[in-house]
């Protein structure tokens, strides 16, 4: 099943030719969520073939506005194109008053029902299941208060050996069992073996995002094992100072907590305007953690 991101933006505070304020768009199992929605987002969808009605949730790390100046105008779209579903949109408690203002305003009567989910901006929590997917928010470092988010898999369940079906004439309430990692008994004292019908689930995936923060204590274990780590690297080592007195982290920084979560692999983003080069990034982080890429607007990974 697909577990793919899409990067929309992975500039940082001010958009240029080649890099949108951040977003990020997260398929998982065919289902879209939205991370971020900076100036022009709807016109990254649009340019990228994403339909705005399948979105179902946005998450809004923190009210700068590079992170969510473009909400206001996709639900406008959504209005516009007739939405029908509900939308849920999570964030800092504040920002439903910031859309609440927008729409009364502009004297907007939005068609849709959205559903506002104010973060804890203090602790980490779970704040979305499906039968498939955990979706949990944690606090970060930065100058005001900013989440990060897991998509993790759930344990997904075994995988029936197809020959196994035939020759041990397997029925459903079987099958369903020993999908669960349960060895079946028989009246007639047979026992189906999962080792024997049955092949290890397929491991379940891991997508950590962090931006804008700078190091926390903590965060190695939020992004431990992850199969792919987003982290902010707005600043080079030069830069290091900087990154610090504005709450941001450099390459090498985003590339140590990789190393020491073992992640799988590292995705540079958040880049400053100042850096027309990137590959003074890329080279730092990767002297730490060699599976690092740099982000790019349009670039999808399959997790």
């Amino acid at each position: 099943m697909r577990f793919e991101l899409t990067i929309l933006g992975c500039g940082a505070a001010t958009p240029t030719l080649k890099r949108n304020p951040t977003s990020q768009l997260v398929n998982v199992h065919d289902k879209y969520y939205l991370i971020d929605c900076g100036e022009g987002t709807q016109v990254q969808l649009r340019k990228h073939k994403f339909r705005f009605q399948r979105i179902s949730h946005i998450f809004i790390s923190h009210l700068h506005g590079d992170h969510y100046l473009g909400l206001l105008g996709l639900l406008s779209s959504m209005h516009l194109l007739g939405r029908a579903t509900p939308l849920h949109i999570y964030g800092p408690a504040d920002l439903k008053e910031i859309i609440h203002v927008n729409l009364k305003f502009s004297q907007t009567y939005l068609c849709f029902e959205w559903i506002f989910h104010p973060l804890n901006m203090l602790e980490g929590e779970l704040i979305m299941e499906t039968d498939k997917l955990w979706v949990r928010s944690f606090p970060m470092n930065h100058r005001i208060d900013c989440c990060g988010y897991v998509f993790e898999e759930k344990p997904k369940r075994r995988r029936i050996l197809k020959e196994a079906i035939e020759s041990r004439n397997l029925n459903i309430a079987e099958i369903v069992q020993l999908k669960d990692g349960k060895n079946v008994a028989r009246e007639s004292g047979e026992v189906l073996d999962i080792e024997e019908c049955t092949l290890p689930p397929y491991p379940s995936r891991k997508y950590v995002y962090c931006s804008d923060t700078a190091p926390f204590d903590g965060q190695i274990d939020i992004a431990k094992n992850a199969d792919l780590l987003y982290h902010e690297s707005t600043f080079a080592n030069q830069h290091e100072q900087r990154a610090k007195e504005t709450f941001h982290s450099t390459a090498a920084q985003a590339a140590t907590v990789a190393s020491e979560a073992h992640v799988k692999h590292l995705l540079l983003g958040h880049f400053s305007s100042r850096y027309t080069d990137l590959s003074v990034l890329e080279e730092e982080a990767k002297e730490i953690f060699p599976n690092t890429q740099l982000a790019h607007d349009g670039l999808s990974i399959e997790i």
